[in-house]
């Protein structure tokens, strides 16, 4: 089906961010620093969590191996992040698994390889200048889900978001909102089939394309680490400073 021009003229406009947006994993102290404050903001824009002194939030799943913490720029200015879990058999932990055992856990016994994106946060003033944000942030979980050759992308989303991710993903809803570690407000499940779903999107929304070389750039230092069953203290500080 072609895009109207409504649809066409949204999507070149999609384009025109690709070579400004920067797509950097949050590594350093600095970084992570960084990336927990605007969580903290965001969360409690939302009234999700509660206040703390530190103003920063995170949480254990940040410090797994199998993680990727993104922080997304553009002109050198932090306009949101999203968390990605890579989960298979041979890395069976993120937030999903956890909270939806029954539902998760028979894809990992099926050899299934999962993205699982959490923790999209975004500035509140980026929102405003940059309506496109959600595309650009999930431009990482596409990237992610190309370089492992991921079967399936979820969404762990409170239902009054789960409608954007059905029509732009074709994910699936997969069950009721339920509770959700920190967060005060429960969330759904969905799946997104990337075999099935990835060449009409890729034609619909071709900002979601990336290059091998980019795509390697990002994630080969930690997917090597993995491999070699190596923790990601290993090559990387991930403590907080104050």
């Amino acid at each position: 089906m072609y895009l109207d021009a409504v649809g066409q003229n949204f999507a070149h406009k999609l384009l025109d961010y690709r070579q400004e947006t920067d797509y950097r994993v949050a590594e350093s102290p600095v970084d992570r620093l960084a990336v927990y404050r605007l969580r903290y903001d965001a969360y409690m824009r939302e009234k999700t969590i509660d206040e703390n002194e530190s103003r920063v939030f995170h949480d254990a799943y940040d410090d797994f191996e199998n993680c990727w913490i993104f922080s997304i720029s553009i002109d050198g200015q932090m306009i949101s992040s999203i968390r990605l879990h890579v989960i298979s058999q041979q890395h069976r932990k993120g937030p999903a698994l956890d909270v939806f055992p029954d539902l998760v856990g028979p894809m990992i016994d099926e050899g299934k390889v999962l993205i699982d994106p959490t923790r999209f946060v975004a500035d509140e003033q980026a929102m405003e200048m940059y309506p496109e944000l959600p595309y650009l942030t999930l431009r990482a979980a596409c990237m992610a889900s190309e370089y492992f050759e991921a079967d399936y992308c979820l969404a762990t989303v409170r239902r009054e978001h789960a409608a954007f991710y059905r029509r732009v993903f074709r994910s699936k809803f997969m069950c009721e909102p339920r509770p959700y570690p920190e967060l005060k407000k429960p969330i759904c499940l969905l799946r997104a089939n990337v075999s099935e779903i990835r060449d009409k999107l890729m034609t619909r929304y071709p900002i979601f394309e990336s290059s091998f070389t980019e795509r390697r750039m990002i994630f080969e230092q930690r997917s090597m680490a993995l491999a070699m069953g190596q923790d990601s203290e290993d090559f990387s500080e991930t403590k907080l400073i104050s």
